[in-house]
């Protein structure tokens, strides 16, 4: 065996710097200060936050660098492991995060062409191309003679993950977009919940058992709590079948979106749990339910989980803790074996306060939260970001005519809206803001409608006329006829979508309709 070290203390530190990049959170402050430390004199000084420009543009300039230093840095490493160098448990799992890195940078773009497929509605199931050559290339750097590693190497695994990471990072940094702090952390966040705070001992003992732990994400209507599910969701480990030399799964297919406020109580029920035929008038023949049609790698997110029943609440934390659930009309359990992620716009704490929300469902939720930003946040500690989020909205919507639309937004920003107007409908208010200023070249805000709709519910209040019935129903259906559906209605009165039909006045909305005191303006 060489007496020749394994490492210099020089190459002790960069090791250590790439293994943390491959195994940290990208979007965590520490991504920079590694880069640096891997990178020397070559560092290119980049922004804080690392995420999609207003030209949706997504390379770091220390990327390039870094998959060079690991190309060279990992050929000489093992032409010394193959030499007989003496080497340490953990120089050897430095080495173990090198290689991933590599390997990562190396068959980038043949896992974001399999992301690309399924987009394109190609199941990211075929026969991999390029399986032979990773495998091939994974044994070149861990199948050493006489080298015994303090874990077991496996192509398939690393290949596994590897690709859960490509699709983790694509997720997250293309679809929750914004340079401010709290967007920053809001990534950072999203990743977390998909690995944990530890990628180390998420690849040693938790892979499979993140479907146990719910996810609950927080936040007004408009942050975005659909992106933040869909990351996560698009993100679960798929293992590969190393006979078809594929993944198992498409990551795709197990994704279900159920909006509880657009369903009643009995549907949800039956949508979630299914029943057997005869369980109630219209149940002809036996229906699986969501819940126990989502697989192993599947992942259903409830949104707005706060308009959940009770009843039905106890039903899913059950679901939830014991992984089984049974039919409407049956007693036989059924395995839930997916994962949930939960979102809602209410204040759950004081949902449980009146009653409305279980306690114990609470804490079966609460392990791990994401809190989504406003976009009054964002643009109240950067004010800039509102400029910069409207270019990236308006690149997506026109492309090349990003630039006009985006200084005709800006302007009728600043000009036609009250300052510091507050965005109450968040982000996607503003991407509404945007397609009005395209199509119209204005924008009129829902509460400014609702302001200028008419004297007669304002009149009733300052003469102290009406019932609190009678001034409900009026202000309910105005609210209704300007924006148009019971669901965006619930949403600004914050009110039960139940609540909101029956207090719509079909006569007055016939009036408000025939006046055209209804149509946006």
């Amino acid at each position: 065996m060489s007496s020749r070290p394994f490492l210099s203390d020089s190459e002790q530190n960069v090791l250590g710097a790439v293994s943390r990049l491959a195994k940290g959170n990208p979007f965590e402050p520490s991504r920079i200060e590694n880069e640096r430390q891997a990178l020397g004199p070559a560092f290119a000084p980049a922004a804080a936050v690392w995420h999609v420009d207003a030209d949706l543009q997504g390379t770091s300039p220390n990327v390039g660098p870094l998959s060079e230093l690991a190309e060279a840095l990992a050929g000489s490493l093992r032409q010394r492991l193959a030499a007989g160098a003496r080497s340490t448990p953990e120089q050897l799992r430095l080495y173990e995060g090198l290689i991933y890195y590599l390997l990562f940078y190396r068959f980038e773009s043949s896992l974001l062409e399999l992301i690309h497929s399924s987009s394109e509605g190609r199941a990211a199931t075929y026969r991999l191309a390029f399986y032979g050559e990773f495998r091939a290339a994974f044994e070149h750097f861990f199948a050493i003679r006489g080298v015994e590693f303090p874990f077991e190497p496996d192509p398939d695994h690393a290949l596994a993950l590897g690709f859960q990471i490509r699709r983790a990072f694509h997720h997250t940094y293309w679809q929750i977009v914004g340079g401010s702090t709290p967007v920053a952390q809001l990534r950072a966040s999203v990743w977390r919940s998909i690995f944990t705070h530890d990628l180390e001992r998420y690849q040693r003992a938790l892979i499979g058992r993140m479907a146990d732990i719910p996810t609950l994400i927080l936040g007004e209507s408009g942050t975005g709590k659909e992106l933040a599910a869909r990351a996560i969701a698009m993100s679960r480990y798929i293992p590969v079948d190393p006979r078809k030399q594929a993944f198992v799964e498409d990551f795709a297919a197990g994704y279900r979106a159920v909006n509880l406020s657009a369903l009643s109580s009995t549907l949800i029920e039956s949508e979630l749990f299914g029943h057997k035929k005869g369980a109630f008038t219209g149940a002809v023949q036996d229906r699986e339910g969501w819940l126990e049609a989502c697989g192993i790698y599947g992942t259903i997110f409830l949104d707005e989980i706060g308009e959940l029943d009770p009843t039905i609440q106890v039903k899913l934390l059950r679901a939830l803790q014991s992984r089984v659930l049974q039919r409407i009309g049956e007693t036989e359990d059924r395995p839930f074996r997916g994962k949930i992620v939960a979102a809602t716009n209410r204040d759950l704490e004081t949902e449980m306060m009146r009653g409305g929300f279980r306690e114990d469902l609470y804490y079966r939720l609460c392990a791990d939260i994401i809190r989504m930003p406003t976009l009054r946040e964002q643009v109240s500690r950067a004010p800039e970001e509102l400029e910069s989020l409207v270019r990236v909205i308006a690149r997506r919507m026109v492309g090349d005519e990003a630039d006009a639309l985006t200084d005709e937004a800006v302007t009728f920003i600043h000009d036609g809206l009250p300052q510091g107007y507050d965005w109450p409908g968040n982000v996607r208010e503003l991407e509404q803001c945007v397609r009005s200023v395209l199509v119209k070249g204005s924008y009129s805000p829902v509460r400014r409608r609702l302001e200028e709709a008419g004297p007669g519910i304002a009149a009733a209040l300052l003469r102290g006329e009406g019932t609190a019935d009678q001034l409900l129903r009026e202000y309910v259906t105005r609210v209704y006829a300007v924006v148009g559906s019971y669901e965006k209605a619930a949403r600004v009165l914050e009110l039960d979508r139940r609540t909101v039909k029956a207090k719509v006045d079909p006569e007055l909305l016939a009036e408000l309709r025939e006046s055209g005191r209804d149509a946006p303006r």
